[in-house]
């Protein structure tokens, strides 16, 4: 399994911006399906967004698209999710995952390795 470490979360106003990190340990980065999932309080988890182990194929959950970006640097085993023009219902806390599936058949359940998460504020 890989091992995954967020950074970047925190508190900002509604309308701002914030950039996530997720620093993968490993070779074989480039083989994973990468994703980001959130969990508000009350709430199940979900994902976000997702990207294909080349970076050619992403996805997104609906009420982010046009907003979020997520993205991939191979050489820095590291996947990054852009998220601007901020809302208060996108407080919750973002957990970066990786799948082993390659992206034609990769679920939201066939995420397997977790970072401990980090928590994004979103005040109005």
């Amino acid at each position: 399994q890989v091992q995954l470490v967020e950074s970047g979360g925190g508190l900002v106003q509604a309308g701002g911006s914030l950039r996530l990190s997720c620093a993968a340990s490993g070779h074989t980065f480039s083989s994973y399906t990468m994703g980001w999932f959130r969990q508000a309080p009350g709430k199940e988890r979900e994902i976000v967004a997702a990207i294909s182990g080349s970076a050619g194929s992403t996805y997104y959950e609906d009420s982010v698209k046009g907003r979020f970006t997520i993205s991939r640097d191979n050489a820095k085993n590291t996947v990054y999710l852009q998220m601007n023009s901020l809302k208060p219902e996108d407080t919750a806390v973002y957990f970066c995952a990786a799948s082993s599936d390659r992206w034609s058949i990769v679920k939201a359940t066939s995420f397997g390795s977790w970072g401990q998460g980090t928590q994004v504020t979103v005040s109005s």
